[in-house]
């Protein structure tokens, strides 16, 4: 092993969303930064998630578009789905996002090493024969797709959303084991493609760490269009039948279909790293850190899915952004989690942020809701989507809570975050004049009518 360098501010062990944000932030407050990173710049949200399964998304509403011209008095049919043309429109969006991350690391002087690092000292990162030492060390290993004990994942029948997202082909039929986000999107994205999709959720609800009133809206939208689901059974099994899979349930149901997605949700990366060794303090594969996501070890720090708070690529960014100006001696405040947007980018899209109900009355025992139907929004009725927005408040307080169903509300949620985090009343934002006709008018009436000002409301 060749002698070790001389110490950088900041190592940094993966280069996902929270391992490069930190970079980023660090180098621009005057730190110098290496960036260890076994595969590419940018993790699993730009390469296996986020962006590759909106992109999906996305191809999958313009084949129903083509599908349903005819509604729009517009005589369009869809010829069907190249997935060759699918994946390298996907691989297009992926690769000039890519470039642009690379060139921004560049850029910003950061030492990028490519290589399977790990832990070696509280402050040392080794990776490809070479020790890194560095005053802190950030660890952002990021998360992998989980499977159930005894589950083999064979790549070709049972899938995780890895495979998924590259498949060259779609197939007849899918069983979508896990109801939550990632369930959801693809079963969402496959139908779009012509799949017959069944998903199969343990707990009585799809999204279930939604409100129960977006599940419910999201269940009732899914079976209009035809996605099967079967709710608060357990999977027991599953065997390869002749051309495909057959799932067994713990009540005794089956279900045949050509693949089985395991989407039961996403587990840290951290076995095998040098972790434990180090002295970091862990809990079922997380890395435990304080509300300024230090570790018990004074010079290592942690953020994104490595950690058990929401695994979404935007807190990631946020946490590896609040080590970078700690570590440069500003005084950034702890993360609200509450206040951080969450989206289903399924069609409907469900979107929410602060408390759910139930949530809010546990913290506060007396709250009101308000229900807002998109059916009496105008460019709702234009883009024939249906759902709604859900209020809820703290009684004589701000609104401590906002969910809502229907197609494109994911853009929506950014003012609701601004409501939400800036504790805003009911009178606050009814006092502002949205615009007409868009979808935002909804968030403004809804409130107008939790002020009790109510205008297209049916009382």
């Amino acid at each position: 092993m060749s002698a070790p360098t001389s110490p950088a501010d900041l190592v940094i062990l993966g280069g996902g969303s929270g391992g490069y944000a930190a970079a980023l932030r660090a180098a621009e407050l005057g730190m110098s930064v290496v960036l260890v990173e076994r595969d590419k710049v940018g993790g699993t949200c730009l390469h296996r998630g986020c962006i590759p399964t909106k992109a999906l998304l996305h191809a999958g509403e313009v084949a129903d578009l083509a599908r349903e011209g005819e509604q729009f008095g517009v005589k369009t049919s869809l010829a069907g789905i190249d997935m060759d043309g699918v994946n390298s429109y996907k691989d297009g969006v992926i690769s000039r996002l890519y470039k642009g991350l690379q060139g921004l690391i560049k850029s910003r002087k950061i030492q990028y090493v490519e290589g399977e690092g790990r832990l070696v000292s509280p402050t040392a990162v080794e990776a490809g024969g070479q020790r890194y030492e560095g005053k802190h060390v950030l660890l952002a290993t990021g998360s992998y797709a989980r499977s159930l004990p005894g589950l083999d994942i064979d790549g070709t029948r049972v899938i995780t959303s890895d495979h998924a997202l590259n498949m060259d082909r779609v197939p007849a039929s899918a069983i979508i084991l896990g109801g939550g986000v990632i369930g959801c999107e693809f079963a969402s994205a496959w139908k779009s493609f012509g799949v017959d999709v069944t998903i199969i959720e343990a707990l009585p609800h799809l999204v279930p760490l939604e409100d129960e009133s977006s599940s419910k809206l999201l269940e009732r939208a899914f079976r209009r269009r035809k996605i099967g689901f079967e709710l608060g059974s357990r999977f027991s099994g599953v065997q390869h039948t002749e051309n495909g899979v057959k799932v067994s349930m713990e009540n005794g149901k089956e279900f045949e279909a050509e693949l089985l997605l395991v989407a039961v949700g996403r587990g840290p990366v951290s076995q095998g790293l040098g972790y434990e060794e180090a002295g970091v303090a862990m809990e079922r594969g997380y890395v435990l850190v304080d509300e300024y996501l230090r570790t018990n070890v004074p010079t290592i720090s942690a953020v994104g899915d490595l950690i058990p708070t929401l695994q979404l690529a935007h807190v990631g960014f946020a946490e590896g952004i609040l080590v970078a100006e700690r570590l440069a001696g500003l005084e950034p405040a702890p993360i609200d989690y509450a206040g951080v947007p969450r989206i289903t980018y399924s069609d409907p899209e469900v979107a929410s942020v602060g408390l759910t109900e139930a949530q809010a009355k546990e913290r506060f025992g007396e709250i009101k809701t308000l229900n807002y139907d998109l059916g009496g929004n105008g460019r709702s009725q234009i883009l024939k989507t249906a759902g709604a927005v859900k209020l809820v408040q703290a009684v004589d307080g701000p609104v401590v809570g906002v969910h809502m169903v229907g197609s494109r509300v994911g853009e929506l949620i950014a003012e609701a975050q601004l409501i939400y985090n800036w504790e805003a009343e009911a009178d606050d934002v009814a006092a502002l004049i949205h615009p007409h006709p868009t979808q935002s008018e909804a968030l403004g009436e809804a409130h107008l009518a939790l002020a009790g000002k109510p205008l297209h409301v049916h009382g």
